[in-house]
């Protein structure tokens, strides 16, 4: 007998009918037609907390998010029965992200009606969102209980069971499920998707051979369609079921289908008990034997070859590589030097291409025959010489190569390179465009010079440079790349302004990345749905996977350690907020330019523009994007929760990336200051795990000692402090001794002496010791580098030092070719030079 209708909640036939019509209005988008439909029932009857909820749901679609959000609260609590209005809520949460909150929702309206199948289906897709499996088993226990006959709901739970890591399960509900088939009709592709799943599932629980007798099977009747991947898991199975003759005749006919497939040759060697990752004194030989004998019987492909020097030492490697290298560079391949740089990691394969290279360039430098191939041998020793430290013979080779040929772009991107090496950010910016200016068409070229011109903190002049491939009706190009989520400009962007000391800027470009990487979390939430019904699982899985490991990505661990060292400094020092934020004085042209973007932007303001948008809005289409509230990241300076916005950004690191110690100094960081001391302590000594004798952990533990926590720190943890505390730098040593006992082990390290004479700083010692400190890093047996050059000379003007200037004029004459010491006076001049050059080489049509 069905539950009987709450008197509030019953409607006569008319308003019923029209609450019917509401909600089909409302799943197709008719947004004004629905909202007139809810005010009709709620004429005559006001309560009406579905009707109610309803309405509010659309209003929240016409843009009228804060009036339609208390619309559905009244609604909730008129009928808190009603799986509609919890429902409805549900659903504004979902779109606003809220998942967390949507599903308490769903789980409510699922109280008030346990069988609603839309409601499971939404929950359950909430539920993997959020990796909730335990739940998510549950749920998809009850969708298949209530529709047995729907094949997505057998294959959900098999899903389910497989995410909870409970693969026997899994592996029951297919095999039920694929007895339930009748009549599968040929070249089922779902279906071929799911048996090939079964077939993974099967592996995973290493029950090899009804894996592959259930792969046979359907691949001989056709019931599986995939060949390759049919290939591949057959060619995996048997390896793994040591079926060795049969295993080889399947690797080789992969090998034979694609040659240049690297992770055919390593299955077809594993297959023999020899790995690449491991080789021994035995396999060695056998290994380079067998990938020989597949470099002549397939003459075209390149992987066995490039394997082969991989394996191959001593007299064999001189011989292959003298093939290999000069084959390529026969052909002219530019890529050559990257294909071949990952050999380096062994000194002495690393000596041999050089010798076989420069013995090369000798050769063809008397045969005018081949003047190609002489200038590709120019290029590659440029890169091998740079790549190695030596910057300037890298500089001559590819002047003579430049005079050689002056009108290839890549001479002038690698000059670009070496210069950036040395230091010479404003010349490599200034080589790159030159490259990008002999193909104004190329994208790769312009996108290569912007990169550079933003590392030379030119920010403007890239910007103007990205402008000529971005949309010409766009707001700006840094605005049309955000919006199509350029992850290298926001990265290079933030690091320019940050270089610059925009700090609002930066910050503002690092909240664009973490934007990004929410939406790219956010995006996975329709595949849910999508993939069990269109039967794609084991890309789904896949895809499940990436998501885990998402922030671990480069850009965001970048992004997320930059903005949180901001916030830090911004925590520490109120006075740069202030600073920061005052307006500046504006000229009488910047007032003038500024007038001029005002009326620009009021003309554009057009009526049918405005009319569109709420058209739009209607069809439940996208509205045009909201305006920037905070053009300049002011707000993201003045922001009160400094330090709990850096602790969010690292968050997810601490999960995915626990072997980069940068990332447990940056939250050491952060928690000190928030006098999280134990999370403090538990951040160093993961950071010593990894490197006990870090630079930067080293300042840390001196920084800890210097606040004294067990004084600090609630009475409950005290004990916990001490003995950890004790434990990373004893009571014994004092500090100003700990500091002197480092610096002499590690007295040749640019980056200790930096850091000790940071800890210095922070020990309160003598300004002049300090200074003294840091001079040191001169001597002749310190291995200097241009970044931790920079970096001492910023922590001098930090300090207010009146020796900064000095500091900088030696640096600038130990680098000769770098810029990046240059004063603010020398860099200005160079700068102008640089825009003025560049101007004066842009052509008429740079698009051509």
């Amino acid at each position: 007998m069905a539950p009987s209708i709450p008197a509030k909640r019953q409607l006569p036939s008319k308003e019923s009918t029209l609450f019917k019509e509401l909600l089909t209005l409302y799943e197709t988008k008719q947004l004004k037609k629905g909202l007139k439909a809810a005010d009709q029932i709620l004429k005559k009857f006001p309560e009406h907390g579905e009707t109610l909820c309803m309405k509010g749901l659309l209003l929240t679609h016409m843009g009228k998010r804060g009036e339609g959000i208390e619309t559905v609260k009244k609604g909730i609590r008129l009928d808190i029965t009603s799986h509609i209005v919890w429902h409805v809520f549900g659903l504004i949460q979902k779109a606003e992200k809220n998942y967390e909150e949507a599903l308490k929702s769903y789980t409510q309206a699922l109280r008030c009606d346990k069988d609603n199948t839309n409601i499971l289906r939404d929950a359950a897709n909430l539920q993997t969102q959020l990796r909730l499996y335990d739940a998510l088993v549950e749920t998809r226990h009850t969708l298949l209980r209530l529709r047995p006959a729907l094949r997505q709901n057998w294959i959900g739970l098999a899903v389910a069971y497989h995410l909870n890591g409970q693969l026997s399960d899994a592996k029951q509900v297919l095999e039920a499920y694929e007895k339930t088939l009748k009549n599968v009709p040929d070249y089922d592709v779902e279906h071929s998707e799911v048996l090939l799943y079964h077939v993974r599932v099967l592996e995973d629980l290493n029950e090899f051979a009804e894996a592959l007798t259930l792969l046979d099977s359907n691949a001989k009747s056709r019931i599986i369609v995939d060949r390759r991947a049919i290939m591949e898991t057959r060619a995996r199975l048997l390896s793994k079921l040591r079926e060795t003759e049969e295993a080889e005749h399947a690797w080789r006919a992969l090998i034979e289908m694609n040659p240049d497939c690297t992770a055919y040759y390593s299955g077809y060697l594993s297959n023999k008990d020899i790995s690449l990752e491991s080789l021994t004194d035995e396999s060695r030989p056998q290994a380079l034997h067998i990938l020989r004998d597949f470099s002549s019987q397939i003459p075209r492909a390149s992987a066995p070859r490039r394997l082969a020097l991989t394996v191959a030492s001593g007299e064999e490697f001189n011989d292959l590589v003298k093939d290999y290298l000069s084959i390529r560079i026969s052909k002219g391949i530019p890529s050559l030097f990257a294909d071949v740089k990952a050999l380096y990691k062994d000194p002495v394969k690393r000596d041999i291409v050089e010798k076989t290279m420069e013995e090369l360039r000798e050769q063809l430098s008397s045969l005018a025959s081949e003047p190609t191939s002489y200038l590709w041998t120019l290029y590659f020793l440029a890169q091998h010489y740079s790549y190695l430290g030596k910057q300037s013979r890298a500089l001559s080779l590819l002047d003579e190569a430049i005079a050689h040929t002056p009108t290839l772009p890549e001479l002038y991107t690698c000059k670009g390179r070496v210069l950036k090496r040395s230091g010479d950010y404003l010349g490599a910016a200034r080589s790159v465009e030159d490259a990008r200016l002999l193909d104004g068409q190329d994208r790769f070229l312009n996108t290569k010079s912007a990169k550079y011109l933003l590392r030379a903190g030119l920010v403007e002049e890239a910007s103007q440079v990205l402008g000529l491939f971005t949309k010409k009706d766009a707001q700006s190009p840094g605005a049309d790349l955000e919006e199509m989520q350029s992850l290298l400009y926001l990265i290079e962007d933030g690091n320019a302004h940050n270089r610059n000391g925009n700090l609002g800027m930066a910050l503002k470009r690092y909240t664009a990345i973490q934007k990004v990487f929410n939406d790219y979390e956010d995006d996975q939430f329709d595949f849910h749905s999508y993939s069990i019904r269109k039967f794609t699982i084991l890309i789904y899985l896949n895809m499940i996977h990436w998501e885990d490991r998402l922030h671990s990505f480069p850009a965001y661990p970048e992004a997320a350690l930059a903005a949180s060292q901001i916030y830090v400094r911004l925590h520490d020092d109120p006075d740069l907020v202030a600073s920061l934020t005052a307006p500046a004085a504006l000229t009488d042209a910047e007032k003038k330019a500024k007038n001029k973007a005002k009326k620009a932007a009021h003309k554009q303001e057009d009526p049918k523009k405005a009319a569109n948008a709420l058209s739009n809005e209607d069809k439940g289409l996208e509205p045009e994007p909201a305006k920037d509230d905070d053009p300049d990241g002011t707000k993201l300076l003045q922001a009160t929760d400094k330090l709990e916005k850096a602790a969010a950004w690292l968050a997810p690191l601490t999960r995915l990336d626990k072997d980069n110690i940068h990332v447990w100094i940056a939250v050491y960081d952060v928690s000190v200051r928030r006098n999280k001391w134990l999370q403090a302590i538990r951040a160093l000594n993961h950071a010593r795990s990894l490197d006990s004798e870090h630079p930067e952990l080293h300042l840390r533990l001196v920084d800890l000692r210097k606040r004294d926590p067990s004084s600090a720190c609630a009475p409950a943890i005290e004990p916990a402090v001490t003995a950890a505390l004790q434990e990373l730098i004893p009571d014994e040593v004092s500090l100003e001794t700990y500091n002197s006992q480092y610096l002499q082990k590690h007295s040749t390290s640019p980056r200790a002496i930096l850091s000790c004479a940071r800890a210095l700083h922070r020990l309160e010692a003598p300004m002049e010791e300090v200074e003294n400190q840091l001079f040191t890093l001169f001597n002749a047996d310190v291995d200097l580098d241009v970044k931790t050059l920079l970096a001492a000379l910023t922590f001098l003007k930090e300090i207010k030092s009146s020796r900064a200037e000095m500091f900088g004029t030696s640096c600038d004459s130990r680098f000769e070719l770098s810029t990046a010491f240059k004063s603010q006076a020398e860099l200005a001049t160079l700068r102008h030079d640089n825009t003025t050059e560049s101007e004066a080489n842009q052509p008429e049509e740079t698009l051509g």
